[in-house]
């Protein structure tokens, strides 16, 4: 079963600096039962890029782990189509990421990254 899984389209850069992270900060907030996206848009038409927090209220590294291999799968597979070029993406996981089905992580985090409630 060749391309199973695979994305259609370009994938989204990655965020790795810290103060990129604290950058995005400064942008506008979607909040969900989930996760907080935090988005800000550089004002450039280059690729979208990404990046995963989880703080350790959520649990021990094993937890925070699972936590954002889910939130990445889930914008690997499914939300990274939804990414708006020129913009920043810092997913803010929750332990509940760990609870809820797969399918419905994926709709709440492409609904969250369009702007829609």
């Amino acid at each position: 079963m060749p391309g199973a899984g695979k994305p259609s389209g370009a994938q989204p850069g990655r965020l790795l600096k810290r103060a990129e992270f604290l950058a995005v900060r400064r942008g506008e907030k979607r909040r969900g039962r989930l996760f907080l996206v935090e988005v800000l848009d550089r004002g450039d038409d280059k690729a979208p890029r990404v990046g995963y927090t989880v703080t350790k209220k959520v649990g021990n590294a094993v937890v925070r782990n699972r936590v954002r291999r889910r939130l990445k799968e889930a914008v690997r597979t499914h939300a990274a189509h939804d990414m708006a070029a020129g913009n920043d993406y810092v997913i803010v996981g929750r332990e509940d990421v760990l609870g809820a089905s797969f399918d419905q992580l994926k709709a709440e985090l492409s609904r969250r990254i369009r702007g829609s409630r």
